[in-house]
């Protein structure tokens, strides 16, 4: 069994002179190795300047998305890949280094941890082989014992759902995350679990987010999810990012697999945002001479708006912004134009007027003109097939008077026959 997440049966967890080996490639997947959330180190191929020592913090991943800080207080020299035994709660856990150097400072300032914290762990050592032949019996007990773990749960009656289990890497500690919607008094299901599986219990609950981030799948863009890929922040997002984006309200096509709305309706919503500054409100009606006209749709980049007629609802007149408003500017001071004018009809007319004034006298503005010209040329040298009762040409006539017998050998041969007849004459 590999690391969580790789079906190659590999993993990343066997290490050979330093390197992990990935899924065959010996540390240089192309596609960033078997874990979630990969970093590039973008500052892995600059040097320190002279007498400053390496950051002695570093980030450690561990099953899923879950990564943490510690320490390297005996300046061990690791790599990001490598496997190595950290401090645990109690104990001590065995996870994968994910960053190193300069960029963990911005990775904490980022997450708001202190660089000075004493609350950061510490790094032991790098994982020997019994350390990783203890951890993979961990993670391989994690399937049976969520199953047992959701059995014990339904026969307490407790309305929670058991998502995933993590084993410490000592197998002394195992870690249920779990999701619920109203609180749950566990205290009964934590006894249950301590006499089953003989470990001690820690329960953790996570949001719908947080689940799907850990469990992962495709989403409907037919890519991985993004946060069990990429994204490690989960922002709000509100129907509102919809109605900007001028999206219909359906649940179904708005919900992710975590059944809240999809984080990427984020992530175009300030473009939306600074495109609808210059977009008039379009709950105000335009009125002119013809009647009130109601907003019917918007192209917001486009900048183009549809009004419709209270009385004719059915025709949609394209207005721009622009021009939404000097209506809006003239129905605030009392007046009203006569009717809205279609600004794709006006186009249409202009691009008429702006046709040459020549005229197409010989077709040279066609595109099949050449094939019509081959077509006659064809037609008029073709001649009829001609069948045995039909007339001859009056040339062909004259050229058979002339020569009755167009064939010279077979004059050759009459002329012989004609020599020998009189030979043989004996009146002559």
């Amino acid at each position: 069994m590999g690391c969580a997440g790789c079906s190659s049966g590999r993993g990343c967890a066997t290490v050979t002179n330093g390197t992990p080996k990935g899924c065959g490639s010996s540390g240089s997947c192309g596609s960033g190795g078997c874990n979630k959330l990969n970093i590039f180190d973008w500052l892995a191929n600059m040097e320190l300047p002279t007498g400053q020592k390496p950051f002695d913090v570093i980030e450690v991943r561990f099953k899923n998305s879950r990564k943490e800080f510690f320490r390297n207080v005996n300046s061990l020299p690791v790599l990001p890949g490598e496997v190595v035994a950290v401090e645990g709660s109690p104990g001590h856990d065995i996870g994968i280094i994910s960053m190193t150097g300069e960029l963990v400072k911005v990775q904490m300032k980022k997450k708001g941890v202190q660089l000075t914290s004493e609350e950061i762990k510490k790094l032991y050592r790098k994982a020997k082989q019994p350390d990783i032949d203890k951890w993979k019996e961990a993670q391989s007990l994690e399937v049976t014992t969520m199953y047992k773990a959701r059995t014990i749960a339904v026969a307490l009656g407790l309305q929670m759902k058991i998502s995933d289990v993590e084993y410490q890497g000592d197998k002394n500690k195992a870690t249920f995350y779990y999701t619920a919607e109203d609180r749950v008094d566990f205290r009964e299901l934590i006894k249950k679990l301590a006499e089953e599986f003989r470990v001690r219990i820690e329960m953790r609950q996570i949001g719908a987010r947080q689940e799907a981030a850990r469990l992962g799948g495709i989403g409907s863009c037919g890519r991985e999810l993004c946060c069990s890929t990429w994204l490690t922040d989960f922002r709000t997002v509100n129907t509102s990012a919809a109605r900007y984006q001028q999206l219909s309200l359906n649940p179904l096509k708005l919900a992710g697999q975590c059944g809240k709305l999809k984080c990427c309706l984020n992530y175009e919503l300030d473009s939306y945002l600074d495109a609808l500054k210059s977009i008039p409100e379009s709950n105000v009606k335009l009125l002119t001479g013809k009647g009130p006209a109601f907003h019917q749709k918007t192209d917001i980049f486009r900048g183009v708006m549809w009004y419709s007629y209270e009385s004719d609802p059915s025709k949609f007149i394209l207005l721009t912004a622009s021009k939404v408003k000097e209506i809006l500017a003239l129905n605030k001071e009392g007046k009203q134009p006569e009717e809205l004018i279609d600004e794709y009809q006006v186009k249409v007319a202009k691009e008429k007027q702006s046709l040459p004034d020549y005229q197409n006298v010989v077709g040279q503005d066609e595109v099949t003109r050449f094939d019509k010209s081959k077509q006659q040329h064809k037609h008029k040298h073709r001649q009829p097939k001609k069948k045995g009762g039909g007339q001859q040409h009056p040339n062909q006539k004259q050229a058979q008077n002339k020569n009755p017998n167009p064939n010279p050998n077979q004059n050759r041969g009459n002329n012989r026959r004609g020599n020998n007849r009189r030979n043989n004459n004996p009146n002559k």
